[in-house]
C-alpha cells in the first residue's frame, strides 16, 4: 500500500488550520476604532460568549449521557464497539470548537470592518471576508483533520493490528465507530443551530417591532435596548451555529461515501481502501483550492462589484477541485468497480463528482435569483408591499413556494445522473464533490453576519452615513450569500441522506422499502410530518421569546427616563439574558424529536418502517428547507431595497414609508424561517439518517445483511421482478 496517502489527509487538515491561524492574526492586527466602538464590540463579544457557555453547559450533560448509552449499545452487537462513545465525544467537541473559532474571530472582525469602512469599501470587504475565511478554514480543517486522524487510529486498531481484511468485519467496525464521530458533530450542530437561531431571531424581532415600527428609530440605534442582543444573535446563530452546522454536514457527507465505499471490493495500490480514502482526500484538496479561491476575492475600488468578486473566488475553487478530482480518481481507483451488483468505471466516479459540483452551482444560482435585490421575485414582493402588510406576506409565501420547483428538478436530475454514472457510490461521491469547497462556501456565508454587525456598530457609534452605506453594501450581498449557502447545504443534505439511507438499508439487512405495506406507508407519513412539527416548535419558540423581548424593550422605554434623548443608557444585559435563557430552554424539544424518533420507530416497528420514515423526512425536509430559506431571504432583501429607494407605481418609496413598514413585517415573519427552522432542516435530515445508521445493527434482519433470503422471499423476488431488470441495482436504486 502507498501508505503515505492515508497520512496526507490529516496533514491537509492541519495545513488549513495553519492558514486559518495566519488569517486570524492578520484580522487581530487591524485597527479596532475609537473607544466607543470598542466598548460596543465588547458588549457583543461578551454576550456571545455568555450564550456559548450556557449552551455548552447543557450540551455537555447531553453529550455525556449519550456517550454512556452509545458505549453500552456498542457492546451489544458484533459489528460495533464501545469505542464509538469516544468517537462521539470527539465529534461533539470538534463541532463546538468549530463554532467557537468562527464566533471568536467574528466578534473581532465586526468592529474592525466598521473601522475599515471609514476609509474604503475595498478594505472593509477584505477585513470582513478574511474573518469569514478564518471560520471556513477552521471548520474544514478541523473536519478533515478529525475524520482523517480517527480513520488512521481505527484502521490501525481494527484492521492492521489483527490482520483483518479491508472489507471484513474489522473494517466494518472501524467505519461504524466513525459514524459516532458524525453523530456527535451533527447532534451539537442541531442544538447550536436551533438554539442560536432562536436567540438571534428573538432579539431581532423584538428590536424591529418596538424600535423600528413603534418608536420609529433606526434598526441598530443605540437607544434600542435589544440592539446589542440582536448583534450578539448574528454571531451565535449565523456564525457559531452555522459553523457547527456545516462541520456536521461536511463530516456526514464524507462518512456516507466511506460507508458505501466499504462495500466496494477492489484491487488497488491502497489495499482496497481507495473508495474509502477518496472522499477524504478530495475534501483535503478542497481546502487547498478554497484557500486559492479566497485569495481571488477582492475589488479594485469602491465601485467594484462585491457579488462578482465572491463569485470569482467561488468558481475558482470549484473548478480547481473538479480538475484535481479527475487526476485523483484516475490515479486511485481501478478502471472498473461494482457496488451491490451495479458496475461502473473510475471515469463514472469522476462524472458523478462533476455532476455534484454542477448541482451545487445551479442551486446557488437559483437561490440567488429568488433572494437577491433587483431580481424579479424580490421586486414582486416590493410591489405587493404597496397595498399593505397582508399582501407583502402573501407575496413572500408565494415566492418561497415557487422557489422549490427548479431546485428540486435540478436535484432530481443530479441524483439520477450521478447514480447512472456510478450507482449509489456516485450519489455519495457527488455530495462529497459538492461539499469539497466547504471552506470557500462558509467564508462567503460567514462574511455576511460580520458585515451586518459592522453596520450595527457604525449605527450605534453615530459614524457618518458613508460608513453605514459601505457596510450596507456588504450586508445586502451577505443576505444573498447566506441564502445561497443554505440552498447549497440543503442540496448536499438530500444527496448525503440518500447515501446514508442506502448504507442503512445494507446494514439493516433489508432489500427494499415496500410502500404497499401499511406499516411502511404509515412510517412514510410520519416522516413527512416531522419537519413540520420541528419547524412549528422552532418558530413558536422564536415567537414566545420575541414576546418577552418586546415587553422588556417597551418597559425600558417607559421606565428609564432619558433613553430617547440619549441621556440614559438602556439595560442591554437584560435583553441578552432573555434571549439566552429562551434559546437554551426552547432548543431541547426540537432536538429531542430528531434524536429520539428514529430510535422509537426503529426498535418498535423494525428497519423497513424506519426506512419509510427516513424517506418522508428527507423529501418533506428538503422542500421545507428550501421554502423557508428562500421566502425569508426574499422578504429580507425586499425590506433592504427600500433603504436605497424603490419605485412603486411611478413613485419613489424610501425608508419610513407605508410600503416600507409592510416590508418590515414581512422581514419579521421571514426571520425565523430563514435563520431558525429553515437552515435546521438539513441537519434534521442527516441527523435522523445517522441515528438510524448507528442503530441499524441492533434492529437488523438476521442473515439478510449478507444478501441471504429465505426461500419464500427469494421466490417472491423472482416472481415479481421482470427478466430484463437485472442491471445489478437493488429496488432502492
Amino acid at each position: 500500500m502507498e501508505s503515505y496517502i492515508i497520512y496526507l489527509i490529516p496533514v491537509l487538515g492541519v495545513f488549513g488550520l495553519l492558514v486559518m491561524a495566519l488569517k486570524s492574526a492578520w484580522v487581530s492586527r487591524q485597527e479596532a476604532g475609537d473607544e466607543n466602538m470598542v466598548e460596543l464590540a465588547t458588549y457583543i463579544a461578551d454576550g456571545a460568549m455568555a450564550f456559548l457557555k450556557a449552551e455548552w453547559k447543557i450540551l455537555s450533560y447531553f453529550a455525556v449521557i449519550a456517550a454512556i448509552l452509545l458505549a453500552w449499545s456498542g457492546t451489544m452487537v458484533e459489528t460495533s464497539d464501545w469505542v464509538i462513545a469516544i468517537s462521539f465525544l470527539i465529534g461533539a467537541v470538534l463541532s463546538a470548537t468549530a463554532g467557537y473559532f468562527g464566533m471568536k474571530i467574528a466578534t473581532k472582525a465586526n468592529v474592525r470592518t466598521t473601522q475599515a469602512a471609514r476609509t474604503s469599501l475595498t478594505h472593509a470587504l477584505k477585513v470582513s471576508f478574511t474573518g469569514g475565511t478564518v471560520m471556513g478554514l477552521g471548520v474544514a480543517g478541523l473536519a478533515v483533520f478529525g475524520i482523517g486522524t480517527l480513520f488512521i487510529v481505527f484502521y490501525q486498531m481494527y484492521v492492521v493490528s489483527v490482520g483483518g481484511a479491508a472489507h471484513g468485519l474489522e473494517m466494518e467496525k472501524a467505519i461504524e465507530v466513525l459514524a459516532g464521530f458524525s453523530l456527535g458533530a451533527e447532534s451539537i450542530a442541531l442544538f447550536a443551530r436551533v438554539g442560536g437561531g432562536i436567540y438571534t431571531k428573538a432579539a431581532d424581532v423584538g428590536a424591529d417591532l418596538v424600535g423600528k415600527v413603534e418608536a420609529g428609530i433606526p434598526e441598530d440605534d443605540v437607544r434600542n435596548p435589544a440592539t446589542i442582543a440582536d448583534n450578539v444573535g448574528d454571531n451565535v446563530g449565523d456564525v457559531a451555529g452555522m459553523g457547527a452546522d456545516l462541520f456536521g454536514s461536511y463530516v456526514a457527507t464524507i462518512l456516507a461515501t466511506m460507508v458505501l465505499g466499504r462495500e466496494i471490493s477492489v484491487v488497488d495500490r491502497f489495499d482496497g481502501l481507495a473508495p474509502i480514502l477518496l472522499p477524504m482526500l478530495i475534501a483535503g484538496f478542497g481546502i487547498v483550492f478554497s484557500i486559492i479561491g479566497c485569495a481571488m476575492v477582492r475589488i479594485k475600488n469602491d465601485d467594484g462589484d462585491v457579488q462578482k468578486a465572491l463569485n470569482t473566488g467561488n468558481w475558482t475553487s470549484v473548478i480547481l477541485t473538479v480538475i484535481a478530482s479527475f487526476f485523483v480518481v484516475r490515479w486511485m481507483l481501478p478502471e472498473t468497480m461494482e457496488l451491490r451488483g451495479y458496475e461502473f468505471t473510475n471515469m463514472g466516479v469522476f462524472y458523478a463528482i462533476l455532476v455534484g459540483s454542477i448541482v451545487g452551482a445551479l442551486m446557488s444560482m437559483i437561490t440567488e435569483y429568488y433572494t437577491a435585490m433587483g431580481k424579479g421575485p424580490v421586486n414582486s414582493i416590493i410591489q405587493q408591499s404597496e397595498t399593505g402588510h397582508a399582501t407583502n406576506i402573501i407575496g413572500g409565501l408565494s415566492v418561497g413556494m415557487e422557489s422549490t420547483v427548479l431546485p428540486i428538478i435540478v436535484l432530481a436530475a443530479g441524483i439520477y445522473s450521478s447514480h447512472y454514472f456510478a450507482g449509489l457510490y456516485g450519489v455519495a461521491i457527488a455530495a462529497s464533490g459538492m461539499m469539497a469547497t466547504t471552506a470557500m462556501q462558509l467564508a462567503i456565508d460567514a462574511f455576511g453576519p460580520i458585515a451586518d454587525n459592522a453596520g450595527g456598530i457604525a449605527e450605534m457609534s453615530g459614524l457618518p452615513e458613508e460608513v453605514r452605506g459601505r457596510t450596507d453594501i456588504l450586508d445586502a450581498v451577505g443576505n444573498t450569500t447566506a441564502a445561497t449557502g443554505k440552498g447549497f447545504a440543503i442540496a448536499s443534505a438530500a444527496l448525503t441522506a440518500l447515501a446514508l439511507f442506502a448504507a442503512f438499508v445494507g446494514i439493516a439487512g433489508i432489500d427494499s422499502i415496500d410502500i404497499y405495506k401499511a406499516n411502511v406507508l404509515a412510517g412514510l407519513f410520519v416522516g413527512g410530518m416531522i419537519p413540520f412539527i420541528f419547524s412549528s416548535l422552532a418558530i413558536a419558540a422564536v415567537g414566545r421569546a420575541a414576546m418577552e423581548m418586546v415587553k422588556e424593550v417597551r418597559r425600558q422605554f417607559k421606565e428609564i427616563a432619558g433613553i430617547m434623548e440619549y441621556k440614559a443608557k438602556p439595560e442591554y444585559g437584560r435583553c441578552v439574558e432573555i434571549s439566552t435563557q429562551a434559546s437554551i430552554k426552547e432548543m431541547i424539544a426540537p432536538g429531542a424529536i430528531a434524536l429520539i424518533s428514529p430510535v422509537i420507530v426503529g426498535f418498535a416497528f423494525g428497519p423497513e418502517v424506519l426506512g419509510g420514515m427516513l424517506a418522508g423526512i428527507t423529501v418533506s425536509g428538503v422542500l421545507m428547507g428550501m421554502f423557508q430559506n428562500n421566502s425569508g431571504g426574499a422578504w429580507d432583501n425586499a425590506k433592504k431595497s427600500f433603504e436605497k429607494g424603490v419605485e412603486i407605481s411611478g413613485v419613489m418609496q424610501y425608508k419610513g414609508s407605508e410600503p416600507h413598514k409592510a416590508s418590515v413585517t414581512g422581514d419579521t415573519v421571514g426571520d425565523p424561517f430563514k435563520d431558525t427552522s429553515g437552515p435546521s432542516m438539513n441537519i434534521l435530515i442527516k441527523l435522523t439518517s445517522i441515528v438510524s445508521l448507528i442503530i441499524a445493527p441492533h434492529i437488523a434482519i438476521t442473515g439478510a445483511s449478507h444478501g441471504e433470503l429465505d426461500k419464500h422471499d427469494a421466490a417472491k423476488v423472482v416472481s415479481q421482478e421482470a427478466p430484463e431488470h437485472h442491471d445489478g441495482a437493488t429496488s432502492l436504486d
